[in-house]
């Protein structure tokens, strides 16, 4: 990953996602009876913390300090348009929804410095595509639909612009986008949330146990060790590496904690999550995470470390 920032909210991640206090369905969630209100509530709420993040990080960030950082007043300009999308998008699904729009919550990102700022831009961006790639068939309106698609081409424009302009990355990762679940892109949301109002109305989402991977910043062709909140014995469960829409499946062995070997040949954007299965990857397998890889690459698909 050769970044500097990602590791503290890697680390972020894995202690406050276990006990967020977001309200939301109880029980199992049965994803067949998902309503277009549903979906659009769950977008609304990724929205909103995008939107959270932008506004209070530029607010408190200056064109000195990305300047200070070695950026071009050009990328703080950038941002600002990034964090207008993700105002607009707020704005639009609110008035789609009407008086069942979900309110924003309350939130910790962490440290407040350009190269947090950016490496956390980074991982909501690439989080916000796959979960409009993996979202977007719940929904049965067809103009709702093309809704999420139009915000979804945006996410990706975004994420690219991050990865690859800003922080001298590649563009892409795959000849497809990782769609992700539900559930899976809840866990990496609610990493960051720290209480949401009483009244909001529930989304059918619960976040996973989270996955924590060490050393965070392993690379393709070495040993990580994962482990999650109530890990037990490995029998029967498997370390699923996504990366666009073939995943890779390594049989886990061990007691609590377990050691894989990150597949050589993966790039990009990569999510890891711990299945009960070696052929499915959606939310009724998911057994923990996901956490979140980014293996950078040059034209010639040899990782590279990121500029910032």
């Amino acid at each position: 990953m050769f970044s500097k920032a990602l590791p503290f909210f890697i680390g972020f991640v894995a202690v406050q996602a276990a006990t967020v206090p977001v309200k939301r369905q109880s029980g199992p969630v049965d994803h067949a009876n998902i309503t277009d209100t549903d979906v659009l509530n769950f977008a609304l709420t990724l929205e909103h913390l995008e939107n959270a993040f932008y506004t209070t990080g530029l607010r408190n960030l200056t064109v000195k300090d990305f300047a200070a950082a070695g950026f071009p007043p050009a990328v703080r300009e950038f941002y600002e348009q990034v964090s207008q999308h993700e105002a607009t998008h707020v704005a639009n699904l609110s008035t789609i929804l009407g008086n069942v729009s979900v309110q924003p919550c309350t939130y910790n990102f962490g440290k407040n410095n350009v190269s947090t700022f950016i490496a956390i831009s980074d991982m909501l961006e690439t989080v916000g595509t796959s979960a409009y790639s993996g979202s977007a068939h719940y929904l049965q309106n067809k103009d709702l639909l093309t809704t999420a698609g139009a915000i979804l081409a945006v996410e990706a424009r975004q994420s690219t612009w991050i990865n690859n302009a800003v922080r001298g990355g590649n563009p892409w990762s795959t000849a497809y986008d990782t769609p992700l679940d539900l559930n899976q892109v809840f866990t990496l949301a609610s990493s960051v949330i720290v209480s949401c109002p009483a009244n909001n109305t529930a989304i059918p989402v619960t976040p996973n146990p989270p996955l924590t991977a060490s050393p965070a910043l392993a690379q393709p062709g070495q040993n990580v060790t994962v482990s999650y909140p109530g890990a037990g014995n490995g029998t029967g469960l498997f370390a699923a590496f996504l990366s666009g829409v073939t995943p890779t499946f390594i049989p886990l062995s061990g007691n609590g904690s377990f050691t894989v070997t990150i597949p050589s040949q993966l790039r990009g954007f990569v999510y890891l999550a711990v299945t009960n299965s070696s052929s499915a990857s959606d939310d009724t397998v998911t057994v923990a995470g996901p956490t979140f890889f980014n293996f950078p690459f040059n034209g010639n698909n040899t990782l590279t470390p990121l500029k910032h």
